[in-house]
């Protein structure tokens, strides 16, 4: 759910497709498209009794369960950003980004510190699921931490306003492994959406510094994963907004260790 400071005007419901790389270009991120085939849903798409209809979100017709499948073509340009959606399920409440939409979440992220967010985003809807990939790149296990997800999260005081995910991590797209995410109380461990974001095209902050970036780190040893071209976020559902900006907000995801596939 976008910040409640923000004044957003409701989206139609149009998703405009594709995945010919973003229109924000970083050091970091590939220039050339990714191409991409029209892919099926099959074991993409996030049908994990955790997607969309749950009846908590308003019905702004934004917000439906059918997935949107586009395609990561594993020939494609390899980026340590995202370079492309496998497939897309809005859940009851999503539309903000939707009309800059795959573009949106491509690139780097525009974190806005401890108080602020990034309105630069794609707002998932509650239960809403989405499943990334990086071109021709797979995220390896090296060292340490192996990517980072990147939300709007911000401070309220001294204890962050959450917007929780669930990630997940696959090889093929259709056998996914889990991060545990505790859910109940601080810390969240193991859940994307509740950490600021420091890094930004304007400052000197790298989005691959997991010291200094912000974000949700994530690594693939957790799961005993050692190779993930895919990476899968569920909205939690653990705000529920106003129309059109309810759910995880995301922003953008960082591999950190690559290899291809």
């Amino acid at each position: 759910m976008l910040r409640e400071t923000l004044l957003i005007a409701a989206s139609a419901s149009l998703f405009t497709l594709g995945c010919g790389g973003s229109d924000t270009t970083s050091p970091e991120q590939s220039s050339a498209g990714t191409g991409g085939s029209s892919a099926s849903v099959s074991g993409s798409g996030g049908d994990d009794g955790s997607g969309g209809d749950d009846g908590s979100g308003g019905d702004d017709g934004s917000g439906g369960d059918a997935p949107i499948a586009i395609g990561c073509d594993a020939t494609a340009p390899a980026t340590t950003l995202i370079s492309c959606v496998e497939s897309y399920t809005p859940g009851p409440g999503a539309g903000h980004g939707q009309e800059r939409f795959p573009e949106i979440i491509y690139g780097p992220p525009l974190g806005a510190g401890d108080h602020g967010g990034s309105t630069d985003v794609l707002s998932l809807g509650t239960g809403g699921v989405i499943v990334i990939g990086f071109g021709g790149n797979a995220v390896v296990d090296g060292e340490g931490a192996d990517f980072i997800v990147f939300e709007n999260a911000f401070l309220a005081g001294t204890k962050p306003f959450k917007e929780l995910a669930r990630i997940s991590a696959s090889e093929d797209g259709t056998t996914w492994t889990e991060f545990p995410c505790k859910q109940d109380a601080l810390p969240y461990d193991g859940c994307a959406g509740w950490h600021p974001v420091y890094s930004n095209p304007s400052n000197t902050i790298s989005s691959t510094d997991p010291a200094a970036a912000g974000g949700d780190v994530f690594d693939l040893a957790t799961i005993g994963v050692k190779k993930a071209r895919f990476i899968k976020i569920v909205d939690l559902g653990n705000i529920v907004g106003t129309a059109g900006t309810t759910g995880f907000d995301l922003d953008a995801v960082a591999v950190l260790h690559a290899s291809a596939p």
